[in-house]
């Protein structure tokens, strides 16, 4: 196997219009030698070959062949002009291409930020409405609590022989005082507003510890309604002030003791109902 003989005219042309010697013999051997163009041509069309810049190898017979006729100089100098247009071509086809997929990635980008943000919008919406109905559902629990005080309030003052409240009646303002210009004697407080400011007491001096305030109320009511509704047995009618449990519910805070006091009375370090 040889190399084969080229037009050596062609083959210089070629190489002093930027086609190395391997491309430049391959592309005027399978064009035929036969002209300038057609060797252009051929590396146009050849370009992606693997081998494109390989040495073409024949056998001795088609070494032998005789070569064709080059290009005339202006012929070369078109065919040159033409290699020159197409390789600026196709380089702005790439960079329209790259500008198009640059614009593609921006696009995408946006849209990933714009779901991000939808997906952090959504996700604080939910955390709002969670603690919205957290608050509800919290409200109402409070207002089940203080409906059902109020309903034990009311049935412990009937059983005590209180008179019950009406709850549409205006509460009665304290009278003003005026210091060194009335002597009008001031009403004491009844034994049901008294109850009423032990617990708010108890409340206002626990505020910070809203499970402790509902605990010691619940002990309280059930202490009352223990005593009223089975007032025959002996273990509903006293309460050992020195029992632990006791004192953590009740005994220890403010207005506990003196509230069931207002019911009942102290007698031998027991609460008697």
């Amino acid at each position: 196997m040889f190399v084969p003989d080229v037009d050596l005219k062609l083959l210089e042309e070629l190489e002093s219009m930027g086609f190395s010697k391997e491309r430049s013999t391959r592309a005027l051997h399978f064009s035929g030698n036969s002209s300038l163009e057609a060797a252009a041509n051929w590396i146009v069309e050849h370009e992606e070959d693997a081998d494109i810049d390989q040495m073409p190898l024949v056998s001795a017979k088609s070494k032998s062949e005789p070569s064709k006729p080059s290009l005339t100089p202006e012929e070369r100098k078109a065919k040159a002009q033409e290699l020159n247009e197409h390789a600026k071509r196709k380089e702005e086809e790439e960079k329209r291409m790259e500008r198009e997929r640059e614009k593609e990635r921006i696009r995408i980008g946006k849209e990933l930020l714009e779901a991000k943000r939808m997906e952090e919008e959504n996700e604080r919406k939910r955390i709002i409405a969670l603690r919205k109905a957290e608050k509800e559902e919290e409200r109402r629990a409070k207002e089940k609590i203080r409906q059902k005080l109020e309903e034990d309030k009311a049935i412990n003052l009937r059983k005590l022989g209180l008179p019950a409240e009406d709850p549409t009646a205006p509460k009665p303002s304290a009278p003003v005082v005026e210091e060194k210009k009335s002597s009008l004697p001031i009403r004491p407080a009844t034994k049901s507003e008294q109850m009423r400011e032990c617990l708010r007491s108890l409340k206002q001096s626990n505020k910070d510890d809203e499970a402790k305030v509902k605990t010691a109320f619940n002990t309280l009511l059930t202490y009352i309604k223990n005593a009223a509704t089975k007032p025959d047995e002996e273990k509903f009618r006293k309460i050992r002030l020195t029992n632990a449990a006791f004192q953590d519910r009740v005994g220890k805070l403010e207005g506990g003791i003196k509230f069931l006091e207002l019911c009942a009375v102290l007698r031998h370090r027991a609460l008697c109902l």
